[in-house]
């Protein structure tokens, strides 16, 4: 793999780096993938190369790549990571993919130590990063350097991530509606952010098991004239860690001396966050956990995760109370039209049985054990 044509341009209202993905050892076609955002964000946004060449990393490996090439000086801590991003995905696939090479130069110095920069944090809408939000607004006063200032909403993952599914923009839009009065209360700034990088590979088992955090890192690269931190809400909690797209492992392995990736707060089970969202009327009204993307309901209440939320809403005694659902209790009827066991679920329902039953809810956790074992 070559990346080529690193460039930086400002389109109308829109700030957009930019760069040539050249596939050497695979059938792929030359990609041009960009990260964008609006024009006013174009002084804290660079054609990072440290950017591109996370974002490329995985598909490189998943498609059997022996090299990536750019001519742009990298990183040399974000270089070293790498090693360990490669390390991780051998041991993960079996052997399936193999390490290699970097060709690029190393920069002998920090690029933006010279300018204020502030913390941030990658946020979805959903359980994982609004208990971060939360945790951090609760840990550290305002002006401390881990304090977050920003956070990113990303557009090109369960929202325009998937070609044929289409761009969804009417979606995204909605999803920053809801998330402006959360950003509001928190007193951080909103980003919207835009990026095609996902679409180097369509696969998504890779996508959810290997390559988001990386995604995610190459936007954080992206906007390093602006950030020193970035922060990912940890997807699982420690007894319950398994291979994934984000991984305590994974995403700080791509950071680099300019920008830090930080996963965050990994000892936290769902039914942790849940409860510390219940406690949050701003989040709790506007909480966006479904990848069902209708367009005219925030939630869907029959997708897997819309149902695993309601359901751990319930047994904290909380689901009546929030406007996020239209539904006030959950049909065990709704848990026949998909597996609990997809993806490791199972950490997700098995803490919810004893809450359940607390609540008086046993024929629901009496239900989740069965299909626990299915």
């Amino acid at each position: 793999m070559r990346i080529t044509d690193l460039a930086k341009e400002i389109d109308g209202d829109r700030a957009w780096v930019k760069a040539t993905v050249h596939w050497e050892d695979c059938d792929q076609p030359a990609r041009e993938i960009f990260i964008s955002g609006e024009a006013r964000y174009a002084d804290a946004m660079v054609a990072n190369p440290d950017a591109f060449l996370t974002g490329a990393i995985i598909p490189a490996l998943h498609f059997g790549e022996r090299r990536i090439a750019i001519a742009e000086a990298v990183c040399p801590r974000l270089k070293q990571g790498l090693s360990t991003v490669m390390g991780l995905m051998q041991h993960w696939s079996a052997g399936q993919m193999k390490p290699l090479r970097l060709e690029t130069d190393t920069r002998s110095a920090l690029a933006y130590e010279d300018r204020p920069r502030r913390p941030a944090l990658f946020l979805s809408g959903g359980i994982d990063s609004l208990a971060t939000l939360r945790l951090n607004r609760l840990r550290y006063p305002v002006g401390h350097p881990h304090s977050v200032r920003d956070c990113l909403l990303v557009h090109g993952f369960d929202i325009g991530g998937v070609v044929a599914r289409g761009a969804k923009y009417h979606v995204f839009e909605r999803a920053k509606a809801h998330l402006l009065p959360i950003a509001a209360d928190a007193g951080v700034e909103l980003i919207p952010v835009y990026t095609n990088i996902r679409h180097l590979c369509d696969d998504r088992d890779l996508w959810l098991n290997r390559f988001f955090g990386a995604v995610l890192a190459s936007v954080a690269h992206a906007f390093a004239p602006r950030l020193h931190l970035a922060d990912i809400a940890a997807s699982y909690d420690i007894p319950n860690l398994t291979p994934c797209g984000s991984h305590p492992l994974l995403d700080p392995a791509y950071s680099s001396a300019d920008v830090q990736i930080q996963h965050c707060d990994v000892e936290l089970t769902r039914i942790d966050k849940l409860r510390l969202i219940a406690e949050w009327p701003a989040a709790f009204h506007h909480l966006r956990v479904c990848l069902a993307n209708q367009s005219e309901r925030l939630n869907c209440g029959r997708c897997e995760k819309c149902v695993r939320t309601m359901t751990g809403l319930l047994a904290i005694d909380a689901l009546q109370h929030t406007n996020a659902f239209e539904e006030n209790s959950v049909d065990p009827a709704l848990f026949d039209s998909f597996k609990i066991t997809i993806r490791h679920r199972e950490p997700f329902y098995r803490e919810l049985l004893g809450p359940l039953r607390a609540q008086g809810h046993s024929h629901l956790a009496d239900l989740i054990e069965k299909k626990i074992q299915e």
